[in-house]
């Protein structure tokens, strides 16, 4: 929540941003995500992997912690 918070991803819980994750790639709506379901879906939509890349980007991370 503090990446997201910091890159300016604040608006979607964590709870939601993994409801939208199994909805989007849950490919068998068993309710759980293999490694191979998660690539496969990830590699498959882009806003998605646009979201998952931005949220766990450290770099603005990294700025906060060196600007002190």
């Amino acid at each position: 929540q503090a990446i997201q918070a910091i890159n300016g991803y604040s608006n979607m819980s964590a709870e939601e941003f993994t409801n939208m994750v199994f909805q989007k790639i849950d490919a068998n709506k068993d309710g759980e995500l293999s490694l191979e379901e998660f690539i496969n879906g990830v590699e498959k939509d882009e806003d998605l992997m646009e979201l998952i890349t931005k949220s766990f980007d450290l770099s603005n991370v990294l700025k906060a912690i060196q600007s002190g």
